[in-house]
């Protein structure tokens, strides 16, 4: 089997479609679709996107299946921060300012935190409080929900959110692919100091709820989030496809009063 077709084999079956429910989608003949994936057939560069699209496979992985096939890449991976984006910058600060003055915050496909508004970084200076570090390498939703010295001891309701956290990182990747990075970090912090072993073998199949509440206790001061995930729509760079928004919003007026206050 070929290398190419051996990854389209393994995203039909990650989709859970039949060779003759792809090969219908795609408008192929389901006889040239069994010898791309045996590896008898070369597929054109085409029918690699073609197959790609209509399996819905991620851009960072259309690119590894053209590399396969021996073709060029097709879709950039883009810097943040590169002038070419500037029009995305400011859509997702617009994003994050109109979600004042509740927290937000732009995440990659690794968890690494890229952009918060200004009630992200006021409630976690708060949570901080100067007295701990925050937990080794770049800003990461994995390391700061987990890591002892992170926000994990301001977090009441800390196991639910915990076991929500790791189902979510095990079945919420970008187009069902779990980042590699993410799955180095996820272990990571299942090894910190205090958590629970029983989080290593959660059962991933299980349905996630829809809404999982925060609930954060400091000194007398409460907070109550819950929190959505936007993506940005039809994206043509692997960048901004792997980019998600997590926007919280006030469960309670309780919490709505003590963030208006961290403002005033």
């Amino acid at each position: 089997m070929s290398e190419v077709g051996s990854l389209l084999k393994q995203w039909r079956g990650a989709r859970r479609l039949s060779q003759l429910a792809l090969a219908s989608e795609a408008d192929v003949s389901i006889r040239h679709l069994s010898f791309v994936e045996t590896g008898r057939s070369n597929p054109s560069r085409q029918m690699v996107l073609k197959l790609a699209e209509v399996l819905d496979v991620p851009l960072r992985e259309r690119n590894t299946l053209l590399l396969s096939a021996g073709f060029a890449p097709e879709y950039r991976e883009s810097g943040l921060e590169e002038p070419e984006l500037a029009a995305v910058r400011q859509a997702l600060d617009t994003i994050l300012l109109q979600q004042e003055p509740f927290p937000a915050l732009v995440m990659d496909r690794s968890w690494d935190i890229r952009r918060t508004n200004a009630a992200a970084r006021r409630f976690f200076a708060l949570l901080q409080d100067g007295s701990t570090q925050e937990p080794p390498g770049p800003p990461n939703v994995l390391r700061r929900m987990f890591h002892p010295d992170g926000v994990r001891r301001h977090v009441t309701n800390w196991q639910e959110v915990a076991e929500a956290l790791v189902r979510r990182v095990r079945r919420e990747a970008v187009g069902g692919l779990i980042d590699e990075r993410a799955q180095v970090i996820l272990a990571e912090v299942l090894d910190y100091p205090g958590v629970p072993r029983s989080l290593r073998s959660l059962d991933a199949t299980q349905p996630l709820l829809p809404i999982v509440p925060i609930r954060y206790a400091f000194g007398d001061r409460r907070f109550e989030y819950f929190s959505t995930v936007t993506t940005l729509g039809t994206p043509q760079d692997v960048t901004l496809q792997e980019l998600r928004i997590e926007c919280f919003f006030p469960a309670n007026a309780e919490t709505r009063t003590a963030a208006q206050k961290l403002v005033d």
